[in-house]
């Protein structure tokens, strides 16, 4: 596995792959490879022994053409200007792919959160939020979760600004807890969407995903609530990891399970009878299906050539780099991408938004029928093209459908000082 490759390249260089198939002017595409801010800021915060420490944090705008900036906060240590950059990029094509009316953000503070206690984690958040006070707001710029952080995290950022605002606005943020404003099938939505991205994936390839192998690289929220969905619709999740290493059983593992087992002991080892395998081992296993559900780079060129699967659905942000697409796509191995397959989590979160303008609450039952409709009907428009326009792969034509609408929006609200 590759930890080299430039994630805000690689963004860069799956645009001008996309664009050589678009009929756009250069210097427009120039401008949708470049955010069009980027705030970086230090938080001094106070730790509970009293002394204080300070750590740096971002939040990248990329492109509000199509309307809010949208995209999650991490707290990660490897969290940078330029991983920030690519995320911010790539959610503005991830939401355009979709068809919903955000731009593309993306914040991050470069913090490992098991080192704080929750009280330490509450102050640097609401330290990020008053430093975000400015540029974010229901109709400017909408957070919401990523790696590490979850509704807790949301809830502050939703009281710290209203706070200092004088105002209810719900809508500042997505990924709320219920009662705070969130949404039904919130937590669900990236692992639905993935699993619905598999489903009309073989259902065009005309393949049937009934006992279909399964591995899932990262068994987070993503990958674990993936995992149990195309349980649910017969396939074998025969190896799962996480950062500690990965299990394996040919007879298929209990995802579910395999969840319990992990919040009860920090990690997927040790499950059952399960064979221990490392991380390697399970991107490189001959399986139907397999579900990159952890972090960006986790497949490059040379690990390509040794991969067997026969389709790959990206549940995480930027799992292969552009070398190791280039060597899929000559390989004839499938890859459903990134923008289009982890969706879900964004869509879901306009859903919130749209809630939380309205005053007025969804059932789980709507949120993930309207969600099931949103991905088939993307889907539907990334094969028309791709059939259609001749192009390379699917992450191509997942570009051309969202580049295309970013373009088209751009052009038709025209460039002024």
């Amino acid at each position: 596995m590759s930890d080299e490759a430039n994630p805000y390249e690689s963004l860069k260089e799956q645009i001008d792959d996309a664009a050589a198939y678009l009929d756009a002017d250069d210097g427009v595409i120039t401008r949708l490879k470049n955010p069009q801010r980027v705030l970086e800021t230090n938080l001094t915060f106070e730790r509970d022994d009293g002394s204080l420490e300070t750590v740096r944090a971002y939040r990248s705008q990329f492109n509000g053409d199509r309307g809010p900036y949208k995209g999650g906060i991490r707290y990660h240590p490897g969290v940078t200007r330029d991983e920030v950059k690519a995320l911010s990029g790539w959610m503005v094509y991830k939401c355009a792919v979709v068809d919903i009316p955000y731009g593309g953000g993306k914040g991050g503070i470069a913090i490992d959160p098991s080192d704080y206690s929750a009280d330490e984690l509450e102050r640097i958040t609401r330290s990020f939020a008053t430093e975000l006070r400015p540029i974010i707001g229901e109709d400017r710029d909408v957070p919401a979760p990523d790696v590490n952080t979850g509704q807790r995290e949301m809830n502050w950022i939703k009281d710290t600004y209203e706070t200092l605002e004088n105002t209810t606005a719900p809508g500042v943020i997505t990924g709320k807890a219920l009662d705070s404003g969130g949404s039904e099938g919130r937590v669900e939505a990236t692992g639905r969407s993935t699993m619905l991205a598999a489903r009309e994936t073989f259902d065009w390839l005309d393949r049937d995903i009934e006992n279909a192998t399964v591995a899932v690289q990262g068994y987070g929220n993503a990958g674990s609530i993936a995992a149990a969905l195309l349980e649910d619709l017969g396939a074998d999740v025969v190896a799962v990891s996480d950062s500690s290493g990965g299990i394996y059983d040919p007879d298929g593992l209990r995802a579910r399970d395999v969840k319990d087992h992990k919040a009860e002991t920090g990690s997927v080892s040790g499950y059952d009878d399960a064979e221990s395998i490392t991380n390697e081992e399970l991107l490189t296993m001959d399986v139907d299906l397999l579900v990159p559900a952890a972090l960006e780079n986790a497949v490059d060129a040379d690990l390509a050539t040794d991969l067997e699967a026969d389709v790959v659905v990206e549940a995480a942000n930027g799992p292969l780099t552009p070398g190791a697409d280039d060597v899929l796509t000559e390989r004839g191995v499938w890859v459903v991408p990134d923008v289009f397959a982890n969706a879900g989590g964004v869509t879901v979160s306009y859903f919130e938004w749209v809630q939380n303008r309205q005053r007025f609450h969804w059932t789980e039952e709507r949120v993930n029928e309207e969600l099931e409709r949103t991905v088939t009907e993307a889907f539907d428009g990334i094969v028309e093209a791709y059939e259609d326009e001749d192009l390379p792969n699917l992450r191509t034509a997942a570009y051309v459908v969202a580049l295309r609408r970013v373009v088209n929006a751009y052009e038709q609200g025209g460039n002024w000082p």
